[in-house]
């Protein structure tokens, strides 16, 4: 994946690689209101696999052979296995105490970096992505929230693979554009859903119209062009930058159920909503790097 120099980060490339996340955010929604229950694997099955095989299509590039085992990891963390862990969380937590547990992806990347790459965090930093996590809080915790064993350990594996998937995604040089790259990893993670989706979840219904909607706006929409904006991101910013992003899905999911299902935003929740955009902004300025000094 073609890599850019950090001083070319610019806003633009951030707004960019934000619709993503807020893409993802609709996923809830579409998936209560459009899709047949109880089919979470299958639901990920259909919304990654044939949009890799669509981008593949499009660009027809394969992987030169040393780079397989790398991408085969990539896909397994940043799909397969982020996928299946993020619907069982789902289907045993309240969706306000699995998006706290994925609020804690930042606090990783940081960690990530700062003992991978020797590069230590600033202090502010880390109290951005602390706040974060506390605004997240804040904004969908209840007090009958249920703290369920299996539901947290499989978010907070589903939060680590993803944050390891980024940082890998950056850190290996895989000679792929960017359509190729994120082609193969839905492809490659697809399959490795299929056999979860085959065993695990019931058969499909006759899909209704409604039904076939909403399995292509998460295929098309939610999948093909979420994850090459993501990936795209992912070349050109800052690693804990791009993981502060990631929020945004959470922010979409409340916003969408304000608006269309009825939802309430007041109070506490309202606060945390804001301390949740005062991080992802501050982390977004305060990851980006210095502009260089003109000499003389």
């Amino acid at each position: 994946m073609k890599k850019f120099s950090v001083n070319a980060v610019a806003w633009s490339d951030i707004l960019i690689t934000a619709l993503a996340p807020v893409i993802w955010g609709s996923t809830y929604i579409i998936t209560t209101q459009f899709l047949p229950p109880d089919r979470p694997f299958t639901a990920a099955l259909i919304r990654v696999l044939p949009a890799g095989i669509l981008l593949l299509l499009m660009t027809r590039r394969l992987p030169q052979f040393s780079e397989w085992p790398r991408l085969l990891i990539l896909a397994a963390l940043n799909i397969g296995f982020f996928q299946a862990l993020l619907f069982v969380a789902a289907y045993r937590l309240p969706g306000g105490l699995a998006a706290v547990v994925g609020a804690l992806q930042p606090l990783l990347m940081i960690v990530l970096v700062w003992v991978f790459d020797q590069r230590k965090p600033a202090i502010a930093v880390i109290f951005a992505a602390i706040t974060g996590v506390l605004g997240m809080a804040a904004l969908l915790l209840g007090p009958g929230s249920v703290w369920d064993p299996v539901g947290i350990a499989a978010a907070l594996s589903g939060t680590a693979c993803m944050a390891v998937g980024t940082y890998l995604s950056r850190r290996w040089n895989i000679a792929l554009p960017v359509l190729a790259f994120t082609g193969w990893q839905l492809l490659l993670g697809g399959l490795i859903l299929l056999p979860l989706a085959c065993v695990f979840d019931p058969p499909l219904p006759v899909l209704m119209p409604v039904n076939i909607a909403g399995y292509a706006y998460l295929c098309v929409i939610g999948a093909l062009l979420a994850y090459v904006l993501w990936f795209r991101g992912v070349a050109r910013l800052p690693a804990v930058a791009i993981s502060s992003l990631g929020l945004f899905s959470p922010l979409t999911a409340v916003l969408l159920g304000w608006i269309f299902l009825g939802q309430t935003i007041r109070g506490l929740s309202l606060a945390g909503l804001l301390m949740v955009l005062f991080s992802i902004l501050a982390v977004q300025w305060l990851s980006k790097p210095a502009a260089p000094k003109k000499k003389g």
